[in-house]
């Protein structure tokens, strides 16, 4: 059984926490590319992250998305 925490954070401290996911996400997203193409994106300047294969970076950044979206949802919903 998969376990939730709620945990509270001042506005800020979440949105610094965003940034941190969507970088991560961001460089997921370029290494399966740079995978697929073999080609580093025009004027990007990222670390290759360490992983089998396109696929597995693209769960990855997959993954990363679908945080960023569920914390901004959460966020939203608040009063």
């Amino acid at each position: 059984m998969e376990k939730f925490h709620q945990i509270e954070l001042a506005e800020h401290d979440w949105g610094q926490l965003l940034d941190g996911l969507e970088i991560r996400a961001e460089s997921w997203k370029c290494t399966a590319d740079y995978l697929r193409t073999g080609r580093i994106p025009s004027g990007e300047l990222f670390l290759i992250e360490d992983c089998r294969d396109e696929e597995e970076a693209d769960g990855l950044a997959a993954c990363y998305a679908a945080i960023i979206k569920n914390i901004k949802s959460q966020m939203e919903a608040q009063p």
